[in-house]
């Protein structure tokens, strides 16, 4: 009589796990945020829809483990770096450019509490650098907050401006009529900085006013 091998219980591998959260990047890539579903996925990967909830429980789970993937080698391009507020700057840059180099990628990453070591790699490695460059914990802490929040909502504001697609020079537009009856002078007078602003600029000048005080 052969002895059958007794079933595993638990959570599924890690490797399906990792099949299943590629999957769902690659879907989220095709067809943003709003399509991803847990049946369009269930279906990409080939598998029942109730089956995606062994791997994660809910969607929540979902996007946190995407968003835990997104920040894959997301500090590599700082750690050679000594001087440790230009590593903070290179840690603010990439975090950018991770959440730009997938659709809605921002979206998804905004409000997830991801505990995986892309992410808390990423984080130590940002209040590491703050640290050295002689903030306190709490300090060090608050400002990375800061940049994080600013990097996450910078790249916000840029991937809805993209999808906005025919629409945005139509809202451009509104904005210019808008502001020209008299009532927003300040505004008129910038206009031009306000409704032809250029993302990159705006993200390196926001990073230097976030780490002006630092040495």
């Amino acid at each position: 009589m052969t002895a059958h091998q007794p079933r595993t219980r638990g959570r599924p591998p890690a490797a399906d796990r990792a099949h299943v959260t590629a999957a769902a990047l690659r879907l989220l890539d095709e067809e943003g945020l709003d399509a991803l579903t847990m049946r369009k996925l269930a279906t990409a990967v080939g598998v029942q829809a109730g089956t995606l909830y062994g791997y994660f429980p809910t969607k929540t789970a979902l996007l946190t483990a995407m968003a835990e993937s997104m920040l894959n080698g997301c500090r590599a391009a700082a750690d050679e770096i000594a001087d440790p507020r230009e590593r903070v700057l290179t840690l603010a840059r990439s975090l950018r450019t991770a959440l730009l180099s997938y659709r809605d990628g921002a979206r998804v990453y905004a409000g997830t509490h991801a505990v995986g070591p892309n992410t808390l790699g990423f984080a130590e490695a940002l209040n590491g650098a703050l640290r050295e460059s002689g903030l306190d914990a709490a300090a060090a802490m608050k400002t990375a907050l800061l940049v994080l929040h600013f990097a996450t909502g910078h790249a916000l504001e840029e991937q809805a401006a993209i999808q906005s697609g025919p629409d945005l020079p139509v809202g451009i537009d509104r904005l210019r009529e808008a502001i020209q009856d008299g009532d927003y002078p300040h505004l008129a007078e910038a206009q031009d900085h306000l409704t032809g602003a250029d993302f990159a600029e705006l993200f390196e000048q926001g990073l230097r006013l976030l780490t002006a005080d630092l040495p």
